[in-house]
């Protein structure tokens, strides 16, 4: 794996997250355009940090290449958001360094379970998820995009 340099979103970071996940939306040709669904990032630490989450940002050489999130739904439960590598990037281990990290901090703030869900566009992210142990819990739509959700339980930390 790559030496990714991993913390805590701050207020700085805004531009360059929001250009990553464009770019890597676009990528896998998920991008649903910009629109009322991306609020959450342009109010980080009020959606995320401070509100029983996590957003981490993943840098290489002092450049933001790598994103994740956290996003509580009940006392057990946190959503796995925002994950995304630049493209350019890929295949290296980044988003698996970052994903890691986030569940790691699942655990510390207490929860027991982590969801996500992910356009079927998205097969490498499939792939990473079901290698780290998530199982499919079912189907949909997300904004228009066929989507698979997928759940992991978490072991309390030890």
């Amino acid at each position: 794996m790559v030496d990714l340099d991993v913390r805590r979103y701050q207020d700085g970071d805004r531009v360059a997250v929001w250009e990553l996940h464009n770019l890597a939306l676009h990528a896998v040709g998920a991008h649903a355009g910009n629109g009322p669904w991306d609020d959450d990032l342009h109010h980080i630490q009020e959606v995320y940090l401070d509100a029983g989450g996590e957003f981490l940002v993943g840098l290489l050489a002092g450049r933001i290449v790598a994103i994740g999130a956290l996003r509580r739904q009940d006392e057990i439960t946190v959503e796995l958001k925002r994950m995304r590598v630049n493209p350019d990037l890929q295949r290296r281990g980044l988003g698996r360094i970052v994903l890691r990290r986030l569940e790691e901090r699942a655990r510390e703030l207490g929860y027991r379970r982590l969801v996500l869900d992910t356009t079927e566009r998205q097969v490498a992210a499939i792939a990473l998820y079901r290698s780290e142990g998530f199982t499919e819990t079912g189907r949909g739509q997300v904004f228009g995009f066929p989507c698979i959700f997928f759940a992991k339980e978490l072991a309390p930390k030890a």
